[in-house]
């Protein structure tokens, strides 16, 4: 933390004010927002120095290009920490929130979407202008080496995990046509290789991109297959099929493709894209026991198995044992019931013990009240006190004691239950209420993070009050 500290005086000329901890996602790089009351900046801690001065040799590339990628500004000698641009807290991933829950995607989450596949074209040719691909973590291109790695990620993070049997010598054979297929066409353009939603941010409007170290020289096709069939994206597909053409006119400006080829290579990336996100769940998920991961799959393995019989020819042996994963009971999503969820509304409320349970006002008397003082109480130290449970500070000491997880975990699954009981019987109201000894901490970041989880689950109308920090707040009703 002292070397943020010091890259932050040494480039602005002054100390920051402020250090929050920023919530990670899938890297084991740390990040942390510094700033004083003129200048703000990212601070990255990076165990990985080769991967991080990638990071930073790349950026510093597709910053002379012209393209939208984080400056870095400084970084220590030994590449450990370094600050970079704040692009916000906004992802992609959160514009089309909406769309990805209902499948009905609104036109500005389709504008965005088609903004950000337009630009794709430009961080392939021109990032790749004079790049000195030697500086790209941990291989220099996209090769047989690294479609093997790929698929063995697959097969040992993945499909062994699972139980399924199969004949190692026939799929490696499977494996090897594969790796022949989608090494077939030269390239000398600029493989993003993590191109997804969450890996892109919305600042102004624009969509700026980041985590491209593990990039290198390959085929445009593979950032195409992960942007459009990213897993938890649920584009329908039509959808996916207005992105590819909006890409394909954008391509047009740097090269001529036939559009039946370009579909049919595309589609061989697409299948290769879903074993390795699958590989990647699979370690994340299963052995770093990172749960949004495992959430994840169920999506992944839809989106592999309508892709299955188009290569039943090419890989046998590979289409039946990925057949046998795909049917397995674990991965079957369960058909959504379409519930009306026009009538339901949920009143989700915080409040201190001291000054009495929230009164119901629907007629229906009561509903559920969650006691959160059994968790440790931020209000307990001074840097806290002017703070609530909406404030970064107390959400980030709250999530690393670890209580608080916990406890919603099982509030989560008990109001999923209610809610869909009130749902299927066309139910009016429903109230859940949290409180803890002075209703600022604890119990406004529960009915928060409920509000948010039940929201972005069922898209019901819900009525979010902090009552005594005089908070009111609505979701509104999105149709399913």
């Amino acid at each position: 933390m002292e070397e943020l500290n010091r890259l932050f005086t040494l480039h602005y000329g002054a100390k920051p004010e402020a250090i929050n901890k920023l919530k990670g996602a899938g890297s084991n790089r740390i990040y942390y927002r510094l700033s004083n009351s003129e200048n703000i900046a990212i601070g990255v801690i990076g165990e990985s120095t080769i991967e991080n001065k990638a990071f930073i040799q790349l950026a510093q590339h597709f910053n002379q290009k012209g393209l939208n990628t984080p400056k870095v500004f400084c970084h220590s000698d030994d590449y450990t920490y370094y600050l970079q641009e704040d692009l916000g807290d906004i992802a992609l991933f959160d514009i089309i929130a909406e769309g990805r829950i209902s499948g009905k995607f609104n036109n500005n989450e389709k504008e965005i979407l088609k903004n950000t596949i337009s630009q794709l074209p430009s961080l392939q040719f021109l990032g790749a202008e004079n790049l000195d691909f030697s500086h790209c973590y941990p291989q220099a291109e996209f090769d047989h080496d690294t479609v093997m790695w790929d698929l063995n990620y697959f097969k040992y993070c993945f499909l062994k995990a699972t139980g399924v049997e199969f004949f190692e010598p026939a799929l490696e054979n499977d494996f090897r046509k594969l790796s022949q297929l989608l090494l077939e066409e030269n390239s000398n353009t600029f493989l993003y290789r993590d191109f997804q939603s969450r890996n892109v941010m919305i600042k102004d409007g624009n969509p700026f991109f980041i985590d491209f170290q593990g990039g290198r020289k390959g085929p445009i096709y593979y950032d195409v297959a992960s942007f459009i069939w990213q897993a938890k994206a649920n584009l329908p597909e039509d959808l996916k099929e207005e992105l590819v053409q909006t890409y394909l006119k954008s391509l047009a400006k740097f090269k001529h493709v036939n559009e039946a080829d370009f579909k049919n290579k595309l589609g061989i990336f697409v299948f290769f894209r879903n074993l390795q996100v699958l590989g990647a769940y699979g370690f994340r998920g299963y052995f770093e026991k990172k749960q949004h991961f495992i959430e994840s799959i169920p999506f992944a393995i839809k989106n592999l198995k309508g892709l299955l019989h188009e290569y039943s020819t090419l890989f046998p042996h590979l289409i039946d044992v990925l057949t046998k994963m795909c049917n397995l009971p674990e991965f079957n999503m369960k058909e959504e019931v379409k519930f009306d969820n026009s009538k339901l509304t949920l009143t989700i409320n915080s409040f201190s013990f001291k000054k009495g349970i929230p009164e119901d006002n629907s007629g229906n008397g009561g509903g559920y009240v969650f006691d959160c003082r059994g968790m440790n109480n931020p209000g307990r130290y001074d840097e806290y006190k002017q703070l609530t449970g909406l404030d970064k500070p107390v959400i980030d000491f709250l999530e690393e004691q670890g209580e608080i997880t916990k406890f919603l975990e099982s509030i989560y699954k008990l109001a999923e239950t209610h809610v869909e009981e009130y749902l299927t019987r066309g139910f009016t109201s429903l109230m859940f209420n949290f409180g803890c000894t002075g209703g600022q901490h604890r119990s406004v970041y529960s009915a928060q993070h409920l509000a948010e989880y039940l929201h972005k689950k069922y898209g019901i109308y819900i009525k979010l009050s902090h009552r005594e920090q005089n908070i009111q707040q609505e979701f509104n009703l999105i149709t399913l």
